[in-house]
């Protein structure tokens, strides 16, 4: 879990592209739409951030960059497409933590080390424990007695198998002792939209997916997993905090 783990950071904050060497030589580079695939389902933070650095690529380099959100079998269906694209510089994809996962855990038609080059990080962050307000539980530990007292029944969700968000609530059973049903999506906004209907209890989410959830109270956060406070959760204590290593 510990060797998983630390794949999942370190590849967690690129974003990468199949992306061609000849392109770096064309002088008037880029001088026609460039296609920027995000392999989650659209509503999630990837699809929120790949939008953000499109308009700003599409500014600075008057040309259009046109987000293509291609989810599916757990973000390789949008991978291969992009790996299987003209080497031209023209085709972007955007990739977490995942990434590391589908290397490790699954067979993938591409090798992740050789097929896929990393040319810029663009985000890093938190992950923040969240549950729909209807679950009687307002803490860690709370949660822990909840899973403890009906072993097999707790639900969670996660963007993708294999990813951070899998991981994380696997390492929290782990740690725990406790026995939860993981629940698979296409990305983190279908995630999201089914934990606020109640349909699942618990999902490690990126604060882009659920700030907004959170303020209106529409979900309540328990816990962020990094060793010190989030700056847009500053009143959500730490996993530490919350009595776990």
């Amino acid at each position: 879990m510990s060797a998983w783990r630390r794949s999942a950071q370190l590849v967690g904050w690129l974003v990468l592209s199949a992306f061609g060497a000849g392109a770096a030589a064309q002088q008037d580079y880029p001088n026609k739409p460039i296609r920027y695939i995000s392999p989650y389902a659209p509503g999630g933070s990837t699809s929120v951030i790949a939008r953000l650095i499109g308009q700003q690529l599409t500014e600075a380099w008057g040309q259009q960059v046109v987000v293509d959100n291609r989810s599916g079998a757990n973000t390789i269906i949008g991978t291969q497409v992009a790996i299987n694209s003209r080497l031209d510089g023209y085709t972007l994809v955007s990739l977490g933590g995942i990434l590391a996962g589908n290397h490790w855990l699954a067979k993938t038609p591409y090798n992740a080390l050789k097929d896929i080059a990393a040319i810029a990080t663009v985000s890093s962050y938190e992950n923040v424990l969240v549950v729909p307000p209807s679950l009687p539980v307002k803490s860690v530990a709370d949660l822990i007695a909840l899973a403890k007292a009906k072993p097999g029944q707790i639900t969670y969700g996660t963007s993708s198998f294999g990813g951070p968000t899998h991981l994380l609530a696997e390492l929290l059973n782990t740690v725990a002792g406790v026995r939860t049903l993981h629940v698979p999506y296409k990305g983190g906004g279908p995630a999201v939209t089914d934990l606020m209907g109640g349909h699942i209890h618990f999902f490690f989410s990126n604060p882009v997916n659920v700030t907004a959830q959170v303020k209106n109270a529409r979900l309540r956060p328990l816990a962020v997993t990094t060793a010190r406070r989030s700056p847009v959760l500053l009143k959500v204590p730490t996993v530490a905090e919350s009595g776990m290593a």
